[in-house]
């Protein structure tokens, strides 16, 4: 059965739902907060007078949010959108001066966040902030009746034009979230309220959502997935949302997902690895779907997953650029009519519905056919609206309306997208496309017993012989380097793939972001520190 592609204006579906779920609850988090549909709109529209009242300025367009996952997030960026201003949810896991580039680059005057959360950090921020607690001393009873009126008494479609939320256009800009900041300074992607819509309503239709269903909000906000996903959909469709600041807390997850009955886990399979330590099959008893991006899903934790609690995860693709839902193996238990059809091992499923995928050749930038590896493009409603002042990087990633993912893989003759890799993390060696981590992979298992921890990473330098030849950074190894290669070769990884004995160099660690994933910018500074000058 193929689905057609709807979108939906989130803010105003939040209003619908809060209304259908007013005695209901509709969000708890792991601090004991507990919101039912009404109380949370209530506290959402005391929220926005506040912040209208005593805090944005009229022509203040762009408010930061430095919270995590949280009852407390949920208000803040629901009130935010409330107040007809741009959410930007900033990256806690950076240095100052990066949250500060963000900062000055949006014009932030603003950053909502908590006294509580700050402690744990030491922030030096260019922008003032509005602590949570605080502005909690200053509701009066006007707010509170006002509040309770909007969200008990006020019908939907009135209270959407008291907000201005029926003057939303598709277009108009909904948030900026920053990319990581892998490969350089992080760039501020622009979503539409489409662009989370269209994903929004894709994730509803092909999962098949409603009231039952229990999403487990442990991604952060200024994560994309975090805030279409972990955020929005909860508030804008049937689930429930049950929040916890860090998807590290695996015995706190557990326990939440065994009290909160949870049916929805979207995770990264590094994480799921310390779930299965950690968490039991008890804990895990209500779940229905377990999706996993961010990093490939190796097959023996699948099945090892599987084994233990009884549900197999699915593998889903997306990037910040596209809202940042791509694909998603979608299970008979979720599918339309039970479809067994909609998933396939091994791919990271089948793109949404109304966003197509085709790869093209990464020299000649011809479009090649169906299973055949190239650079992946990505078409759709869910196409960003391009890099906040930054023109030039825009038309960079942009195509004739395809975005170039920059991500290498194939679509076979069904429409299943498969990732091979990250083209920057590509070596051209000898005229053949050398993947960075599929080697790493190779090596990964060979020199580490610790399958949490990063051990290696793999990059290049110029070689007059061959173009380029691999260079293997890793942590301290019992192993010797000779030993290593012998495993290796036996791998099965063609001799081409294999890096020199002299090009391994040990580190006492590996370069990693806040979010656990390899540190390319920092990758190429290992490079240059410890190989400038080196002979090519």
């Amino acid at each position: 059965m193929t689905l057609q592609p709807r979108t939906i204006i989130v803010p105003r579906e939040f209003l619908r739902r809060c209304k259908k779920s007013l005695f209901d609850r509709k969000v708890v988090d792991s601090t004991g907060v507990e919101m039912t549909g009404g109380s949370l709109l209530m506290r959402t529209l005391i929220f926005r007078r506040l912040l209208l009242r005593n805090v944005l300025s009229a022509d203040e367009k762009f408010v930061g949010l430095l919270v995590p996952p949280s009852a407390g997030g949920v208000l803040a960026n629901a009130a935010v959108t409330l107040c007809r201003r741009v959410a930007v949810n900033l990256n806690y896991t950076v240095t100052s001066d990066t949250l500060n580039y963000c900062i000055a680059q949006c014009g932030i005057r603003h950053v909502l966040t908590s006294r509580r959360f700050m402690e744990r950090f030491d922030f030096k921020l260019d922008a003032e902030l509005v602590y949570l607690e605080d502005l909690r001393e200053q509701v009066t009873t006007a707010d509170k009746l006002a509040g309770a009126a909007g969200a008990y008494l006020t019908p939907a479609s009135m209270l959407e034009r008291q907000l201005s939320l029926n003057t939303i256009t598709p277009d108009e800009l909904f948030t900026i979230i920053y990319t990581s900041g892998s490969t350089g300074m992080p760039k501020g992607v622009q979503l539409s309220y489409a662009n989370v819509g269209s994903n929004s309503a894709a994730i509803d239709d092909l999962l098949q959502l409603d009231e039952h269903d229990v999403v487990l909000g442990i991604l952060p906000f200024f994560h994309s997935f975090g805030f279409t996903v972990g955020l929005w959909s909860v508030l804008a469709l049937g689930p429930k949302g049950a929040y916890h600041f860090s998807p590290l807390d695996a015995k706190v997850i557990g326990k939440m997902c065994h009290d909160h009955k949870v049916t929805i886990l979207v995770s990264t399979p590094t994480f799921l690895r310390s779930y299965m330590r950690r968490c039991t099959r008890e804990d895990f008893a209500s779940m229905e779907l377990v999706v996993t991006g961010a990093e490939k899903l190796p097959g023996d934790l699948l099945e090892a997953f599987e084994e233990r609690f009884g549900i197999c995860p699915m593998e889903g693709y997306g990037t910040t650029e596209l809202s940042p839902i791509v694909s998603v193996n979608v299970p008979p238990n979720r599918a339309v009519n039970g479809d067994t059809t909609q998933n396939r091992r091994g791919t990271v499923g089948l793109p949404i519905p109304g966003v197509s995928a085709k790869t093209i050749d990464h020299e000649t930038g011809e479009d090649l056919p169906r299973g055949e590896t190239g650079i992946l493009l990505i078409k759709g409603p869910n196409v960003m609206q391009g890099y906040f002042k930054m023109p030039e990087q825009t038309a960079e990633v942009m195509r004739d309306g395809w975005y170039v993912t920059g991500d290498m893989g194939r679509v076979d003759e069904d429409g299943f997208i498969q990732i091979t890799g990250r083209l920057s993390r590509f070596s051209k060696i000898g005229g053949e496309m050398v993947p960075h981590i599929r080697v790493e992979e190779v090596l990964q298992k060979i020199m580490s017993e610790d399958e949490e921890t990063l051990a290696v990473a793999v990059s290049s330098v110029p070689d007059t012989r061959k173009g380029e030849r691999l260079v293997v950074f890793h942590l301290p190894c019992e192993k010797s380097i000779d030993d290593v290669l012998k495993e290796v070769t036996g791998s099965g990884l063609p001799n081409l793939w294999i890096p020199d004995k002299e090009n391994f160099y040990q580190v006492d660690e590996i370069p990693l972001l806040g979010t656990g994933k390899l540190d390319l910018q920092g990758l190429k500074q290992l490079v240059e520190e410890r190989l400038l000058g080196a002979k090519s």
